[in-house]
């Protein structure tokens, strides 16, 4: 049997490789759209009962193209971003350990959606130099199989790879646990020695855009934050 050349290598991993990429990707973009679908249902859901509670509780949604989510719950803000590239995970993730992606390596490619927590004043006051968090990331191969890695119950409800496929029921119930978190992550007073110093042009711009930098952990390590719920 002749050796294969470079061109028989090269249109072999177009095949087996980059042909899955973009069938990965282009699953996940039908997942992102479905996504915005359910977060406007559970947005129309939440608005009116909201209203109900406090008139002054903010329940909104907001496209921001084919690739970005806004959703906004009282004082915070959750982004929701779907990365153009796909991936493959190290060797030594738990994935690996099961026989549904040891059988078919192929299924450890996958698309990710991350999800962001900021605080919605950083946006209402134009603070830019305001910080947010990561709190999960969703993973969804060729298969529609997902998992996701996060915080809190983001980390531990949702990681049946192998028998769990991606649906709107899955997709709420991942939405919605990403508002408990976001709600539940309450704003923590920064140490006191750490916020002494100011310097000139800080307090200017405070005063005219209130920017002195804010976030929900900041001057603590955001890995302190338990994923257990108190």
């Amino acid at each position: 049997m002749p050796k294969p050349t470079g061109k028989d290598l090269i249109l072999k991993v177009l095949k087996e490789k980059s042909s899955l990429k973009q069938d990965v990707f282009h699953k996940n973009i039908k997942v992102f759209e479905e996504m915005k679908s359910v977060i406007k249902e559970v947005v129309a859901d939440l608005k009116k009962e909201a209203e109900n509670i406090d008139k002054r509780i903010i329940v909104d949604f907001s496209d921001k193209g084919p690739h970005e989510i806004e959703l906004k719950v009282a004082g915070d803000v959750l982004f929701f971003h779907m990365h153009t590239n796909v991936f493959e995970f190290d060797k030594s993730h738990p994935i690996w350990k099961t026989s549904y992606v040891r059988d078919h390596p192929s299924r450890s490619f996958c698309g990710m959606i991350y999800i962001y927590n900021f605080l919605a004043d950083s946006f209402k006051y134009n603070r830019a130099s305001d910080v947010g968090y990561m709190i999960a990331r969703i993973f969804t191969n060729n298969e529609l199989h997902y998992f996701v890695e996060g915080k809190r119950q983001l980390g531990f409800l949702y990681n049946d790879f192998p028998n769990k496929t991606i649906d709107r029921q899955a997709m709420k119930n991942i939405i919605e646990s990403a508002i408990l978190y976001a709600l539940d992550f309450d704003l923590f007073t920064p140490p006191f020695d750490e916020m002494q110093e100011v310097s000139v042009s800080q307090i200017l711009e405070a005063s005219e855009n209130m920017r002195i930098k804010t976030g929900k952990r900041l001057g603590f390590r955001f890995q302190a934050d338990s994923d257990q719920i108190d």
